[in-house]
């Protein structure tokens, strides 16, 4: 059974101790802890644009007013690693050996987590931690290139693309809900439309949202910027109509997405699962290069 906690959304029980392993403590970070996160995110800063980009935004490693929080894990008075907990949990720079007590600290929060997506080593030290605790995940992707380009990529881009418009949004929210429903098996309005459709909205507001509309006003590919910060924005939400899958677009559409996304940033990142050969091939083409793993748990 896939997890109906929708991964834009916090599901959390209040009141619940942290639990620390030998030697470390872990605790919920607050506002004077943000500079600390920073420095430490700031060592990949690939890797961690999830949390560099909320960070960006909020200003603070404070607990949000949604009821996210990070949890940190100190030796004394020294950040060693960190990891935020909302509907998903995203490790920061976490070794794996610390994983255990993060994942014992995330447990008694009483929180229920979508996924775990971050790097792969620390991922699955998360999810061995909580599988302990009785959480046992509806698929393990243990293995996701985590990909970037840097610079101009190597096809020409299909000029089509263009940031998403307001306007627009009835056409571009069902694309939205149909790639999620490809990538994770349930529809993503199973925590109410209202809560996605805001998310949506939101991204196509800050102009993280690209897409190419049809003669008929339909979408025939569409991407995110799920996260961005001024050194690199991470691609997500990549999909493609089925009316017009098989003929060769994928690469012209990905290099424009390359091009818009460097007007933002000059990194450009994602993770693909590496059993999709066929996208792995496409981002290749286009130009990025393997630099380093992820892995996500689906609960």
């Amino acid at each position: 059974m896939l997890s109906r906690v929708a991964p834009w959304l916090a599901s959390r029980k209040d009141g619940a101790a942290p639990v620390a392993a030998p030697g470390v403590a872990v605790r919920t970070l607050g506002g004077s802890d943000t500079a600390q996160l920073v420095d430490l995110a700031g060592q990949d800063a690939v890797a961690n644009v999830f949390i560099l980009s909320h960070l960006a935004t909020s200003g603070s490693a404070a607990p949000t007013t949604g009821g996210a929080s990070i949890l940190g894990v100190f030796d004394g008075g020294t950040l060693l690693g960190a990891c935020w907990a909302g509907a998903n949990l995203v490790p920061v720079q976490l070794a794996p050996e610390l994983a255990g007590a993060v994942a014992a600290s995330a447990h008694r929060s009483g929180r229920r987590y979508a996924s775990i997506f971050g790097p792969a080593d620390t991922v699955l030290a998360l999810y061995a931690g909580l599988e302990q605790f009785g959480q046992t995940a509806h698929e393990i992707r243990a293995d996701q290139p985590l990909m970037t380009i840097a610079g101009p990529p190597d096809v020409p881009p299909n000029q089509q693309l263009g940031f998403g418009q307001l306007a627009d949004f009835d056409r571009i929210l069902p694309a939205c809900a149909a790639m999620f429903e490809e990538e994770v098996g349930y529809s993503p309005f199973l925590g109410g439309r209202e809560y996605y459709s805001r998310r949506v909205k939101g991204l196509i507001r800050e102009g993280h949202s690209m897409v190419h509309l049809g003669p008929a006003g339909e979408v025939v590919f569409k991407a995110e910027l799920g996260a961005v910060t001024p050194e690199v924005t991470q691609v997500q939400g990549v999909w493609m109509n089925p009316e017009y899958r098989g003929k060769g677009l994928s690469a012209g559409y990905m290099a424009a997405v390359v091009d818009l996304a460097q007007t933002l940033a000059p990194v450009t990142s994602l993770y693909v699962n590496s059993f999709n050969t066929r996208a792995r091939a496409t981002y290749e083409r286009v130009g990025f290069r393997q630099v380093g793993t992820f892995a996500t748990v689906l609960f």
